[in-house]
């Protein structure tokens, strides 16, 4: 039988839930290789928070992804960021993280706690040849959140496996995370974002090479966050997701195109000029995939 488990500083684990109440609202649904974050604005753990974003500029070398850049995540906002490739959705998604250092301007994340923040990186950043469990990546969200463990405890466990259950994944737990397929892998991340119990969930391109039934599942979990009033960002590029299920969006072309409610910022002539200011012509057709 599993003891307690101390963390850093001497904690115990108490048996208050990790998870937050996203596990409590969902039913069983059908390694980063450089991972660092910052923290966010927050009124505690699972709380609302905001980022403030001030001319922000990212720079690599003397090529310009991301520039002028202002305007405020609201608390418990369901933004996307899309934008054609090449944009700089990622690389201002990962500025906010504090993943990429900004050039200029200023990201504002109110010196909150590291752990407030959730990052998901896309899935071609996860090392898929690190000798890790489906269960032992799930249990990094909780010791990201409550420091480094030094054994596991049964609550922990718990934790994990209602995690795993909620996107489908609890009968793979000792599976290596090398073996899953893209899909599969992003469900675990996601569990793993559900130990962590952030109040900020930054999300690079979470539909990417996934099947039609895990978007579904993984959109479900966004929309249980955002009810629970989380901020989440995400890169996307589905112009007609985006409509559909992200009230606000922020069309980036490098420099920001407008900022604002999905139907006013997802125009035809806002995704034209987007699309001419980062590719120098415009598609045919201003609905398919930025």
């Amino acid at each position: 039988m599993r003891g307690p488990c101390t963390y850093a500083g001497g904690r115990h684990c108490s048996g208050v839930s990790v998870a937050g109440n996203s596990l409590g609202r969902l039913t069983s649904m059908s390694m980063l290789k450089n991972e660092h974050s910052q923290g966010a604005r927050s009124d505690g753990s699972g709380g609302r928070c905001s980022v403030s974003l001030h001319n922000v500029r990212v720079t690599f070398g003397r090529h310009i992804a991301v520039d002028g850049v202002t305007g405020l995540f609201h608390p418990g906002s369901l933004t996307a960021i899309a934008g054609p490739n090449g944009a700089g959705k990622s690389t201002l998604l990962r500025s906010i993280a504090g993943i990429v250092p900004v050039s200029g301007g200023k990201v504002d994340l109110g010196g909150a706690e590291r752990s407030t923040i959730g990052y998901l990186p896309q899935v071609a950043d996860i090392d898929r040849s690190f000798p890790m469990t489906v269960s032992d990546a799930v249990l990094m969200g909780a010791w990201r959140r409550l420091g480094p463990v030094r054994g596991a405890c049964e609550t922990l466990h718990s934790e994990m496996r209602s995690a795993l259950a909620s996107v489908g994944m609890q009968g793979r737990m000792d599976t290596t995370i090398g073996s899953l397929s893209s899909g599969q892998l992003q469900r675990v991340l996601f569990a793993r974002l559900l130990m962590q119990n952030a109040s900020l969930l930054l999300l690079d391109e979470p539909f990417n090479a996934v099947d039609a039934g895990t978007t579904a599942d993984l959109l479900q979990l966004i929309n249980v966050w955002h009810q629970e009033g989380r901020t989440v960002v995400a890169v996307l590029h589905d112009v007609e997701q985006i409509r559909r299920y992200f009230p606000q969006t922020l069309l980036l072309a490098r420099q920001p195109i407008a900022w604002g409610k999905t139907q006013d910022v997802l125009s035809d002539a806002n995704i034209r000029h987007a699309r001419v200011l980062v590719n120098g012509q415009p598609s045919l057709d201003s609905a398919e995939l930025l």
